[in-house]
């Protein structure tokens, strides 16, 4: 089956630039794209310093959408935004006053990539910190999500003020380029032998669903079980939604939601995950308008709970709600969850300006057609 190559390459332009990120994309380009991907044929999509994070989510969903193995090379730096201490990709136009509004949430790339089947996601990394992001780093190893293969190297801060060269990525792509692309794991250890020689206090601790013990996997969340142990609900609708039965998969999602339900209540996190799964779902059988209908109620759990409307949770219930609706082209759907979505968009702008204008023009734009 054909693989999907990412390769991002971000760093914010001027003095707050860590590391040269987009220096090793030539090097990636020279190799071929099936040796990136690990298969008999790739597509391969390009983001080199992006402007803006929702380019990249948008480019990240595609990605993750698309059938066969999924390889991401992200090059870059990380920090934490300071009022809620999350971290975030840094791109072209982010400083540390700004990094929440124009950095990449870290979270993100987990959440979009939580549905793949596992064992066919993998994330290599070459990352720069500044001393907040390497302290909280140490506390809290990073991972990409269960089911996803990491690997790669973050960098602790550098004491000189020039921007670093990603010598990792560099490392792994010089050993790509003859063609040849050895088991990940082994692969993994020969560029950072051959980039951080005998120090490797800096590289990420490696999880591999797929690799053996030995690779001293980082914990991660397992999936919500409940009154069947032997069963893994994911897994099952993974594979209904891979043989084209979004309706099984998304009654599997409904039965275990109302399970959560009536295990733990409305407003639980296991509810909330599995109505972000039916959400999920519905995008993936071609439903826009069925899963903003349900990001809505998402997002309206999650305040009625009593999260903050600027948390990462609300505020990403919130943006997807809003980029679904913005998918609908039924105009009967459009005016009857636009004003929903306005209302919301009043309590969660999120990071992007103008969200709440933006909706109200589009609604007030089907409301004038349906009138002439």
């Amino acid at each position: 089956m054909p693989g999907t190559v990412l390769l991002v390459a971000a760093a914010p332009v001027g003095k707050g630039r860590l590391v040269d990120a987009a220096s090793v994309l030539p090097v990636l380009a020279a190799v071929p794209p099936q040796t990136l991907a690990g298969t008999p044929t790739a597509s391969i999509v390009e983001l080199a310093d992006p402007l803006d994070p929702q380019t990249v989510l948008t480019r990240l969903r595609a990605a993750a959408m698309a059938p066969g193995p999924l390889t991401i090379y992200l090059i870059g730096q990380v920090h934490l935004d300071r009022r809620q201490r999350q971290l975030h990709v840094a791109l072209a136009r982010t400083t540390t006053a700004t990094v929440r509004y124009t950095g990449f949430p870290w979270h993100w790339i987990t959440q979009e990539l939580r549905l793949r089947p596992a064992g066919t996601t993998t994330v290599l990394a070459d990352l720069h910190t500044d001393p907040e992001s390497w302290q909280a780093l140490t506390a809290q190893p990073l991972d990409a999500g269960p089911g996803v293969a990491l690997y790669g190297r973050i960098a602790p801060p550098a004491r000189r003020r020039t921007p670093a060269t990603p010598a990792y990525m560099k490392a792994l792509a010089t050993i790509l380029r003859s063609g040849h692309r050895p088991p990940l794991l082994e692969l993994h250890q020969h560029a950072a032998a051959q980039s951080l020689g005998d120090d490797a206090q800096d590289l990420l601790p490696v999880h591999d669903p797929a690799a053996p013990a030995a690779a001293a996997p980082v914990p991660v969340p397992h999936p919500p079980r409940q009154d069947d142990a032997g069963m893994d609900p994911h897994a099952a609708i993974t594979a209904a939604v891979e043989a084209g039965r979004h309706g099984e998969a998304s009654a599997l999602a409904a039965s275990w939601e109302q399970s959560a339900l009536r295990m733990n209540g409305p407003g639980s996190k296991e509810a909330i995950h599995w109505m972000e799964v039916r959400a999920d779902l519905a995008r993936f059988a071609g439903d826009p308008a069925r899963s903003c209908e349900t990001w809505l109620a998402v997002a309206s759990a999650r305040l009625t709970a009593g999260q903050a409307p600027d948390s990462p949770e609300v505020e990403a219930a919130a943006d997807r709600a809003h980029h679904l609706w913005d998918r609908v082209r039924d105009p009967e759907a459009v005016r009857g969850l636009g004003p929903a979505l306005v209302a919301l968009r009043r309590r969660v702008p999120g990071r992007q300006r103008g969200t709440l204008l933006l909706a109200q023009r589009r609604l007030e734009q089907f409301h004038t057609q349906q009138v002439g």
